[in-house]
């Protein structure tokens, strides 16, 4: 069974230009036909965005009839965090709190998948859709809380398991956690010396490895690769990722 997994930071659909165009981010995604989309700074209700709840505009508008959306930070007026879209039901869904002391509030949307192929039994599929922190220390913590959580502790081996978004894993410091410690496979490099991690930020020059895709279980990385879409220069200040499975 083939997967396609898009994660992307759409920076609320406002591009380095500061305008505000959900239809750049619909592009973009549309283009890769994802069976499974992770997003992260995602509003609703905030006036930066028309007020719109943008996680059900994009589901709506790409045609996903799952989807799930997990709110973080409140604003004055709105919210905002991660949602997760998806082409097969959604069995169970939870936003998972990664908030540490007074820091920025930060979540990850925990999504439980019924994945359907055309042909073949059904196979469940975990997602794991994450936003964390600015400093080393405070994400080395909210990896710490997510290990202990209930989504993640009761997790088989022979499960499939995608966990992804923006790490803000600037140095790779978290790979050694997810590699050596959790049994995950990173599909966004760093794995070696001279495997170098795949750049994502910011757009328009990419220099940091923000975004990373890790997995687990009976699952092989087929393909990875960074949108180089001229669009997606200029509608976020991330480049989505791109990642390509077979379900053993």
């Amino acid at each position: 069974m083939k997967l396609r997994i898009l994660t992307y930071n759409i920076h609320r659909a406002i591009g380095v230009d500061r305008r505000f165009r959900p239809e750049r981010v619909t592009s973009i995604i549309g283009y890769y036909h994802p069976d499974v989309v992770m997003l992260q700074e995602v509003d609703e209700g905030a006036p930066r965005s028309r007020h719109l709840d943008l996680g059900r505009e994009l589901a709506e508008s790409l045609g996903y009839e799952h989807y799930a959306i997990g709110h973080n930070v409140t604003l004055r007026k709105g919210r905002y965090g991660n949602a997760t879209l998806s082409r097969w039901p959604i069995k169970r869904e939870r936003n998972i709190d990664l908030t540490i002391g007074i820091r920025k509030r930060r979540g990850c949307q925990h999504t439980c998948i019924d994945a359907r192929p055309a042909h073949g039994r059904t196979r469940r599929l975990e997602i794991f859709n994450m936003h964390l922190g600015l400093s080393a220390r405070e994400r080395e913590k909210q990896l710490g809380l997510l290990m202990r959580s209930k989504e993640f502790t009761s997790l088989p081996y022979d499960v499939p398991c995608v966990v992804a978004g923006d790490l803000n894993d600037w140095r790779s410091l978290l790979r050694p956690i997810f590699v050596d410690l959790l049994g995950f496979r990173s599909a966004t490099g760093g794995n070696a010396r001279r495997d170098r991690p795949m750049p994502t930020f910011p757009s328009f020059f990419p220099q940091g490895p923000l975004d990373r895709v890790y997995f687990r279980g009976p699952m092989r990385l087929v393909g990875v690769r960074r949108c180089r879409l001229a669009l997606s220069r200029v509608a976020s200040d991330h480049l989505p990722v791109v990642a390509d499975f077979q379900l053993h």
